[in-house]
């Protein structure tokens, strides 16, 4: 199963008759919840329901806005307005005999006097032809959203598992080096305590108390959850489906892992300061891949 961005756009453009057309489009960006927000021209109040009823079947997460443009191409009939016209023809007339003068109405002239042409529209749409094809046609612009999110996914996916690869080839490093990272740690906690306590002081009672401190500040337990933690991100996301907040949770405690390592190794000097810079590039990866998973459904 394939991992989803939530970021997507798809869009539709229907003739639906000579008289009417519309584009249909969704965009998608990422957000905690699903969010929807509709954009309809009034008369089609009727079927918002069944468009939000589609679009939380068929999403999860993200910010999603749906939007409808509609075009009507209506054709005109022209005519005129014969009453006006013959009534001016006829005042010319009845004038012209009147006062005994000659000559013709100018046809042109009369055209252009206000209200002297009409015009009328020709076939209206069907009221219930705009809905009944947007709901038709929202099935597959939904697909072609998902289509969208899928192929970001799929470099999502990519960009994570690079990540993990960095992540797991850092705590490896530390792994290797925390044998001799120990055993520099015992011997200058024992040069320090041997330093505060005289030589009157118990030698075998210090090396078992320097065995505790070490024992609590010992790094494996840190390294095994880590390597842990990897290997069940890399199988959410070869799994796929909705992983956005499994994801995130995950590398909360990876993080977590990374803060205490850093915490119980720090000071020791040596090499002990290539495990912090190994550290501190676990938690620079952690970062990027939170950063990522924001997008992630």
């Amino acid at each position: 199963m394939a991992i989803y961005s939530m970021t997507g756009f798809a869009r539709v453009q229907v003739q639906v008759n000579d008289q009417l057309s519309y584009t249909l489009s969704v965009k998608s960006v990422n957000h905690r919840f699903l969010d929807v927000q509709l954009r309809l021209p009034s008369g089609l109040e009727g079927i918002e329901n069944e468009l939000r009823k589609s679009l939380k079947e068929s999403l999860v997460r993200g910010h999603v806005e749906l939007a409808l443009s509609v075009d009507r191409n209506s054709q005109q009939k022209v005519g005129y307005n014969r009453e006006l016209i013959a009534g001016y023809l006829a005042a010319f007339a009845a004038a012209r005999a009147e006062h005994g003068l000659a000559g013709d109405p100018d046809l042109n002239a009369i055209l252009r006097m206000p209200g002297a042409l009409q015009t009328e529209n020709r076939g209206d749409e069907d009221p219930t032809a705009l809905a009944e094809s947007v709901q038709e046609e929202i099935g597959p612009l939904l697909a072609q959203l998902r289509a969208m999110r899928a192929r970001e996914g799929e470099l999502l996916f990519a960009i994570l598992n690079s990540t993990l690869d960095r992540l797991a080839e850092a705590t490896e490093g530390v792994a290797v080096l925390r044998p001799e990272i120990e055993e520099r740690y015992r011997e200058r906690l024992a040069q320090r305590l041997l330093a505060a306590t005289g030589p009157e002081f118990n030698r075998q009672r210090l090396l078992e108390e320097v065995a505790v401190l070490i024992e609590r500040s010992d790094i494996a337990e840190e390294l095994a959850r880590m390597h842990t933690h990897i290997s069940h991100f890399r199988e959410l996301l070869a799994a796929g489906g909705e992983l956005g907040r499994k994801l995130d949770f995950l590398l909360q405690e990876m993080n977590r892992e990374a803060n205490t390592l850093l915490s119980k190794t720090g000071g020791v000097g040596g090499k002990g300061t290539r495990i912090t810079e190994l550290g501190l590039a676990m938690k620079s990866e952690i970062e990027k891949a939170r950063e990522q998973i924001q997008n992630v459904e």
